[in-house]
């Protein structure tokens, strides 16, 4: 293989990466415009096609390096030299990380490699020729007025032509970052305010993001602003770390960042945020297959230094997937088995079809991200002998065990969870109440955002560190306005009635609320809790008017912070809408 041949690769993959950055940076910057118009339906349909503009890169890529290269394409030797030449050429670039991973994808597609290839493939980010330019923010003095500060933090970024009463907004503002101070024991007020000079869109939400100073402490801020018919609003000041990092969650789409420099970007929210991992933050800006490249990354550095072994994950064995962990790293690997037990009915082609669905859509903060990855291989002592067992008995399609590794040809990994039937069955009493009825709102939540769960049993919900419910069994989900909600049919015979079978048509999209109560499984005490809050999700009528609201066009915001936090909340006795 000539010299000229990599250079060639090099420079077809280093111009269709360039292409999919501009593409990248043409949707983002729509963001501002879609937000102040209020065009949500936009900014949905913006969010899909960034995600596929990726994909889109990679194949375009893929075809033309098969063109210029012909049998080259496939040797390995051919990726060697153009791996050196690539990173000449990148090693300019602010965005070399993003580049690296790109290139990465297109070895793993043309090579199909088993494991990793350090002579191939980019291990870490290649060196740069100078460091990138810091985070833009902007400065503002308290100096004993922080009304005046928050108004021109908030104001800065020209969100939109009008507010609806900023002026309220504001006092109520400074009441809950006030009250903030004194719960962490801050005596004395703040005296400036950092701000992040670009704002993060996602759904019907602008959010200013940057940092309080007090008393030699710094502080996350998150501000959320939202638009209404009516003008601006400030939804939330959010100032505890939980709250700003739900904003970066991996339950929730990316957000629209005008950023050309994402690494000092990470760096920044790091530092805000630190009980966020770096392929979540990649991952919240835009960057998701960055994210993924971070995340193995990550775990990877961390298998080398352990010896834990894989083992099942905690919780009810599941009938579609395999599922184990690795017990000191917080992500579990899920493999799909070969065959699936009554009453399943469903194939792989159609699950693997239900992932990408949640990939590309509104996650509503309800439904955990799941990365795809492929051919990853582990030696075969690193697993638990019964995994092992289970692995070569029931998944041969996606796992092949040799004398010294284990090949995962297809595996999702996403981030381990407490099983909420787990966790109610050992939290005291008044941390099950509250994952109970946040359990309903996260089956609301996602109703709202088009998605019926299927399978309702906690079993198949899990909840994060911060204590918040999501669904993570994505092998029943549907679009909410593709059921056919009904009741149940009344009968004048008892052996009708009583028939553990249905007496009555069923069709394959029909679904009937009043069941719910049967196979929740709540225990009593707690499911009276659940009926309180959350009783009209056993009737027709809940589903058919969120079907209603959804058939009409509207996109139903959902809030990224608990009700409590709403704005002014702590002095209101009525709840705010939220979560």
């Amino acid at each position: 293989m000539t010299d000229d041949v990599a250079a060639a690769i090099a420079g077809v993959v280093a111009e269709h990466f360039a292409g999919y950055v501009a593409a990248f940076a043409d949707i983002t910057a729509r963001a501002a415009g879609r937000f102040a118009e209020r065009d949500w339906v936009g900014l949905q349909e913006d969010t899909t096609e960034r995600l596929d503009a990726y994909a889109a890169a990679v194949a375009a890529c893929v075809d033309q390096v098969r063109h210029v290269a012909g049998d080259a394409a496939a040797d390995r030797d051919s990726w060697v030299g153009a791996r050196r030449r690539y990173e000449e050429i990148v090693a300019g670039r602010p965005d070399a990380e993003i580049a690296a991973t790109f290139y990465n994808s297109i070895t793993r597609r043309l090579l199909t490699t088993l494991g990793v290839d350090p002579d191939v493939e980019f291990l870490r980010d290649p060196p740069v020729d100078q460091l990138p330019p810091a985070v833009a923010v902007d400065w503002y003095d308290v100096t004993g007025d922080l009304e005046a500060a928050l108004e021109q933090a908030v104001t800065a970024p020209k969100l939109a032509d009008r507010w609806h009463n900023l002026r309220r907004d504001l006092r109520l503002a400074v009441v809950d970052i006030r009250r903030s101070l004194r719960l962490h024991g801050i005596a004395e007020d703040i005296d400036r305010i950092e701000m992040l000079t670009t704002p993060f869109y996602r759904g019907q939400g602008a959010y200013l993001v940057g940092r309080l100073h007090a008393d030699d402490l710094w502080l996350p801020l998150g501000i959320a602003v939202h638009q209404t018919t009516r003008g601006l609003t400030i939804g939330a000041v959010l100032t505890e770390l939980e709250d700003a990092g739900v904003l970066f969650s991996y339950t929730r789409a990316a957000f629209f960042v005008d950023t050309t420099v994402p690494a000092p970007l990470v760096a920044y929210l790091g530092e805000l945020l630190p009980n966020l991992s770096r392929d979540e933050l990649y991952t919240a800006i835009g960057f998701r297959k960055h994210g993924k490249t971070e995340l193995f990354r990550d775990f990877y550095r961390y298998i080398t230094t352990s010896r834990e072994r894989f083992e099942h994950a905690r919780g009810i064995r599941g009938m579609v997937m395999i599922v184990f962990t690795s017990p000191g790293y917080d992500v579990v690997f899920k493999v799909i088995r070969d065959r699936f037990p009554w009453p399943k009915q469903t194939t792989r082609r159609q699950i693997m079809a239900k992932y990408r669905l949640v990939a590309r859509h509104d996650r509503a903060g309800r439904l955990v991200d799941a990365h795809e990855f492929e051919h990853l291989r582990f030696d075969r002592d690193r697993f638990a002998p019964e995994l092992l067992a289970e692995l070569g008995e029931q998944a041969t399609r996606s796992v092949t065990i040799e004398d010294d590794h284990v090949t995962l040809h297809h595996v999702y990994v996403e981030r381990r969870l407490a099983p909420l039937d787990l966790y109610v069955r050992e939290a005291n009493p008044v941390k099950a109440r509250a994952a109970v009825v946040d359990y309903g709102r996260a089956i609301k939540n996602l109703a709202a955002a088009n998605i019926f769960p299927g399978d309702m049993l906690l079993k198949n919900f899990g909840v994060t560190r911060g204590g918040r419910v999501v669904f993570y069994d994505y092998d029943e989900i549907t679009p909410l306005t593709e059921c056919n909600f009904r009741e149940l049919p009344d009968s004048d015979r008892p052996d009708e009635a009583m028939s553990a079978e249905p007496w009555f048509g069923v069709g394959e999209h029909d679904v009937f609320p009043e069941e719910f109560t049967r196979f929740l499984g709540i225990r009593p005490e707690l499911r009276e809790v659940f009926d309180y809050h959350h009783g009209d999700l056993f009737a027709v009528r809940f589903w058919s008017r969120m079907q209603d609201r959804l058939a009409a066009g509207e996109v139903i915001e959902i809030f990224p912070y608990k009700r409590s936090r709403r704005l002014g909340a702590a002095l209101r006795r009525s709840p705010a809408v939220g979560e």
